[in-house]
């Protein structure tokens, strides 16, 4: 039977309040549900900042841009041309409209952990703008409506609606107003977004549900989006309509298939390798995931896991990136992973993390977290600069300061005419979050990430408040207090992060040159205890909670690690972490650049600068004829144009 979310009790009230239809126990879910965000109340110094940039600066800045580039435009002039009247589409992009959706979807977030009347009102006047572009049947792509016979760009054939599906995104714009509608009405409880989605999804139920209708989407998302509307309404064409989409993939009995581009090359359940797009893929390795866990589907289920045992042994950047080459925002082959080229798409970091929780979720393995982790601290928050207002589209891992690997640019831009990765961080930094906390179906609570927070979670009826103090990344203490209402059981898991054993992330790719001899320690209320894991990789903890604290201590030495010698293009070199993070060196920091040279008996000490973008720790070698400063490779590129590499000779 379906297991209740966190939030169920409100939701049922809320929904039963809207006359919305209550979800029905027909299906399954996932075993494990994230504790929301409004049950979580941030105090850190490293993230807490970072969200509250996007809430003060970013999510204005967003909306300005979609206001002076005409994405707001767009839906006003595709209500004058239903209206008879005339206008021109502005941009060049089929799915710009996404854009406003997930500024939406972020200050939706913001919304929750922020209260803020005028951002509410404000992203009230954006639905209403969204509004005059829904056509009368709940159509909603702009572009097309305001030019039915033509295109807005060279990629994009004209024709009428559903037509070229692989290119015209009129499902993936679904997919992201879903996606956004849906984080709307549970921030606001307000249906005034939540309606226009339902009228468009309703007409794709009645177009794609269709028994002899075969077309799939050339863009994936409106599979993840579908099953949110599902858990809102409990409408069941929605659930099975993500499921259909997903099960016609690559099956060429029924239709011609686009290719491997788009994941559409064999069927989901056949596929064992990551390849095409890898935003398209990510996203829908996540509807594959939702699909496994609500319908128990075993084969969904076989086939997630072999294409994240692809990923992780073949296919990742030691940054947690994801996509090698700049044709096609694609995968390369395996152990393609170059530097100076490397694509890396920060919208392909975003759609990982999706699908890493969501392993998470159906598994209990901390190994989904641990890969989570490392991509959130390197190749994801790389993809935003330290003010919140200048942006990569690729994360690359070297720059000469002469290749324009960001669309145009050396270093980081404030837009982009494609600009699904701005808008994509703006939905996802204030949903963070969201992933520290867990709880299992026997009432057991996880610690996934070290994040200063104070959090109420109900367990069994009851609730616990759990307190979490830490100055992570930087230093490895965390210090947890929990504390009961009553005497309450329940089972504590704490991730014990993977590189604190000597595992650079999951999968065979990356390894430390040497092991740590410095082991994790863990204390319950000032008394050691032993520091064992379970078979998912976590500190377990059963006991009676009252008024408890727990310390886990971490060491963080400074380590070298060097890649499978089949990734050519690093042979010879290493790189440098301390804790989660990745360390680069820039040329501004390093004058010696191209001279400097790391030994094993290199050694590296840990700086904290203050004064230094925006407050990190540095990693200093004065080893003796050379000097090296390595900075954390998200806060790269924040000084203009600069020469940098992640790995080193």
């Amino acid at each position: 039977m379906k297991r209740p979310s966190i939030l169920s009790a409100a939701i049922v009230l809320l929904l039963a309040a809207c006359g919305t239809p209550q979800p029905e126990n027909t299906y399954a879910d996932y075993p494990i549900q994230s504790v929301n965000l409004n049950q979580v109340s941030l105090t850190d110094n490293f993230w807490l900042p970072k969200i509250e940039t996007i809430q003060k600066k970013a999510i204005a800045y967003a909306f300005d841009k979609c206001e002076s580039e005409g994405r707001f435009e767009n839906f006003v002039t595709a209500g004058k041309v239903m209206r008879g009247g005339k206008g021109e589409y502005i941009g060049v992009m089929p799915f710009d409209d996404t854009d406003v959706y997930k500024i939406i979807e972020g200050a939706a977030y913001s919304l929750i952990s922020a209260p803020d009347a005028e951002l509410e009102a404000y992203v009230d006047s954006v639905i209403g703008i969204v509004a005059q572009g829904q056509e009368p049947d709940g159509y909603l792509t702009t572009w097309r409506t305001i030019m039915p016979d033509g295109s807005p760009c060279s990629w994009v054939e004209p024709g009428p609606r559903w037509s070229y599906l692989q290119m015209s995104h009129e499902l993936y714009n679904a997919g992201h107003l879903y996606e956004a509608a849906a984080a709307h009405y549970h921030a606001t409880g307000k249906r005034n977004f939540l309606d226009i989605a339902l009228r468009n999804a309703d007409l794709i139920v009645e177009v794609f549900g269709a028994p002899d209708y075969f077309a799939v989407p050339g863009h994936q998302v409106i599979e993840t989006g579908l099953v949110k509307l599902y858990q809102i309404t409990g409408k069941e064409d929605y659930l099975l309509l993500s499921k259909k989409f997903l099960d016609l993939r690559g099956d060429k009995s029924r239709r011609k298939v686009f290719g491997d581009y788009w994941q559409d090359h064999r069927p989901v359940t056949e596929q064992d390798e990551a390849v095409g797009h890898a935003v398209r893929a990510v996203y829908m390795y996540a509807g594959m995931a939702d699909i496994a866990a609500i319908f128990n589907d075993k084969d969904y289920l076989k086939a997630i896991h072999t294409l994240f045992d692809n990923v992780t042994n073949k296919k990742v950047y030691v940054t947690g990136g994801l996509g090698a080459r700049h044709q096609g925002e694609s995968f390369g082959d395996n152990y393609e992973l170059p530097n100076l080229t490397a694509y890396s798409e920060t919208c392909a970091a975003i759609g990982g993390v999706y699908w890493y929780d969501r392993m998470f979720r159906l598994t209990g393995k901390a190994k989904y977290h641990d890969i989570l982790e490392h991509t959130l601290y390197n190749a994801l928050i790389a993809g935003i600069s330290l003010e919140g207002t200048e942006y990569f589209y690729p994360c690359a891992l070297e720059s000469d300061g002469e290749y324009q690997f960001n669309r145009g640019h050396c270093t980081r831009a404030p837009w982009f005419d494609c600009s699904c990765c701005p808008s994509n961080l703006m939905r996802f930094i204030p949903s963070v979050p969201n992933l520290i906390y867990a709880t299992g179906e026997a009432g057991e609570i996880y610690v996934n990430l070290f994040i200063s927070n104070q959090a109420t979670i109900p367990v069994n009826g009851k609730k616990i408040t759990i307190e979490q103090e830490t100055n992570y990344p930087w230093e490895g203490t965390v210090k947890v207090k929990v504390k009961a209402d009553s005497p309450q059981t329940s089972t504590l898991k704490f991730r014990i992060p993977g590189w604190t054993r000597n595992e650079v992330m999951p999968g065979a790719l990356y390894s430390y040159k040497n092991e740590s001899g410095e082991p994790w320690t863990v204390s319950l209320n000032g008394e050691s205890i032993e520091p064992r894991l379970d078979e998912e990789g976590y500190l377990s903890i059963t006991r009676e909670w009252t008024d408890e604290q727990i310390e886990l201590n971490f060491p963080m030495p400074v380590r070298q690690v060097v890649a499978d010698e089949k990734i050519e293009g690093n042979r010879g070199l290493t790189t440098i972490t301390r804790g989660p993070l990745v360390y680069c060196m820039e040329e501004v920091d390093n004058p010696g650049f191209d001279k400097v040279k790391i030994t094993p008996a290199t050694t590296f000490t840990a700086e904290k600068r203050p004064d230094l973008l925006n407050g990190v720790h540095t990693l200093i070698s004065k080893d003796p004829g050379e000097s090296v400063c390595l900075v954390p490779y998200y806060a790269w590129s924040n000084r203009g144009v600069n020469r940098m590499k992640v790995w080193l000779p």
